[in-house]
């Protein structure tokens, strides 16, 4: 490990790979804060322009782009509740609550902590366990997959409050959504309508802007224009209780996310989900998630970081993207003449390690540049709402627009605005919805898949013929159930026992 670390130093820790990781991280931030861009979109427009790099440095710089995305993303979720990429969705909950209570900068600057400490953490475990972990992914198959999405589904409990039925009515709302689009098994299209924007699906960018972005501005609106928030520089600043808060939730979102970003397709909104889901169970502050909680931030920025590093697991060494970004990247190394797969540690090892130290670099690059402008960052908020609201709109519908040059892009957000808008009104759970939305098509795909190779055996006597899928599924239950039963045991009042009549 130590030698293969400096390795991965040497190669590097060259002025030129500093440099392009450097330029890759600033870009990767500004493509982040674009709302309808992401990190996918960035690293795809960007190839044309490393064809003449060397391989490693070419790499170094795209990767760059994909983690300063991630952050990127989160600035704008925060401080105007538009996430620029899937996986920030989740900090809109509690991010911009901490926003609206003048704590930006806080949620900005444990974001950017919480994210290092977990790519650090998560880079030395890759380092360490990569082969092992490519081993564990190469044995979750359909069954597994499955498995795990059902256990994403058990997940909608968490999100749903005291209205379980409510949250899961929501939750199956997300899931018909996304069952818009081609069938998976049969290639039929359904509920497009003959709209031929529809066949990929209602896209899930453009739902996030409209929910979230447009429909917190409506709802703003109907409440009356808000003053522009006055925090004091040191209300800006982190405390050294919001980083003993943060410190458990950091640990559990970097497990999360490491573990989920290991399976193949599995990507880091998932992971970002299911570490939410996990503070809204053993945080000790569970009752304040959703309110403006620094557990609600750091958690799931955590996991996405952690998951976007252990995506490049089954990407290097099964050839098997980890999610969509990983995707893009896997065909830029094809583009460069390199073939994924077990023997690339063996025959490439300088482009191996050195791209995944330029990870410990880039992160640094990150932290750096983004810990101290948080509450510069945060001052945005001080702009009067009258200029405000309109910058918000013109940038959300510019960045829908931007994903596919259409104007269909602009009609989603503004219908799911006016969705976004109603929820609000009705006091509906946003949450299970959106996870709906995520899971709808891997559950589709594990499925369709599952059924496939089960053949006349039945699906559920293929998931439950594996041990991996059946430990997944009990704890899918004992998520679902858990609760329930513990709050039947806790609300059980003892029988007093008489010993006789008083005197």
């Amino acid at each position: 490990m130590i030698d293969n670390l400096m390795l991965g130093f040497d190669s590097a820790l060259t002025p030129e790979n500093v440099l392009w990781c450097f330029v890759g991280v600033l870009l990767g931030t500004v493509i982040g804060i674009l709302p309808g861009l992401g990190s996918a979109t960035g690293v795809a427009i960007l190839i044309p322009v490393t064809l003449t790099f060397s391989p490693l440095t070419a790499l170094i710089m795209l990767a760059g782009i994909y983690h300063g995305a991630q952050f990127g993303a989160t600035i704008t979720a925060i401080l105007i509740a538009t996430p620029g990429e899937a996986s920030s969705v989740i900090s809109t909950l509690d991010g911009y609550q901490m926003a609206r209570k003048g704590r930006a900068g806080p949620a900005l600057a444990i974001s950017a902590l919480g994210a290092f400490a977990a790519a650090m953490v998560s880079l030395l475990a890759l380092v360490a366990v990569a082969p092992f972990f490519a081993q564990l992914a190469l044995d979750f198959g359909p069954p597994e997959m499955l498995a795990v999405m059902i256990l994403g589904l058990g997940t909608i409990v968490v999100f749903s409050g005291k209205n379980l039925l409510l949250g899961a009515s929501m939750g199956l709302l997300g899931i018909l959504i996304a069952c818009i689009g081609v069938d998976v098994g049969s290639g039929v299209a359904r509920y497009t309508f003959g709209e031929v924007d529809l066949f990929g699906g209602v896209p899930f960018v453009e739902v996030m802007i409209g929910l979230f972005a447009l429909g917190e501005l409506l709802n703003q609106l109907h409440h009356g224009m808000a003053a522009p928030i006055r925090a004091r520089f040191k209300e800006l600043l982190l405390t050294k209780a919001d980083l003993k808060r943060a410190a458990a939730p950091t640990a559990r979102g970097t497990v999360v996310g490491f573990l989920l970003g290991c399976l193949p397709g599995a990507g880091t909104t998932l992971a970002s989900f299911m570490a939410y889901g996990a503070e809204k169970r053993f945080s000790r502050h569970r009752k304040q998630l959703g309110k403006g909680a620094i557990e609600g931030v750091v958690a799931p920025d955590a996991a996405t970081n952690a998951a976007s590093n252990a995506n490049f697991v089954p990407t290097l060494v099964l050839g098997v993207p980890g999610g969509a970004t990983t995707a893009v990247l896997l065909g830029a190394l094809l583009v460069y003449g390199i073939q994924p797969g077990p023997l690339l540690f063996e025959n490439q090892p300088e482009l191996v390690w050195g791209l995944l130290v330029s990870f410990f670099i880039g992160n640094l690059i990150l932290l750096v540049l983004n810990l101290p402008m948080a509450p510069v960052f945060a001052q945005l908020l001080r702009v009067p709402y009258a200029y405000l609201y309109p910058l918000i709109i013109a940038t959300s519908l510019l960045g829908a627009y931007s994903v596919k040059n259409s104007m269909f892009s602009v009609w989603v957000v503004l219908v799911f605005g006016l969705v976004g808008y109603a929820m609000k009104r009705l006091n509906l759970p946003v949450a299970p919805l959106v996870l709906g939305l995520v899971i709808g098509p891997l559950f589709e795909k594990a499925l369709v898949q599952t059924s496939a190779l089960a053949g006349d055996d039945g699906v559920a006597a293929t998931v439950f013929a594996s041990p991996a899928a059946v430990v997944i599924l009990l704890a899918a239950v004992a998520l679902v159930a858990g609760p329930p039963v513990a709050r039947l045991v806790r609300n059980r009042k003892p029988v007093p026992v008489t010993t006789g009549r008083k005197q």
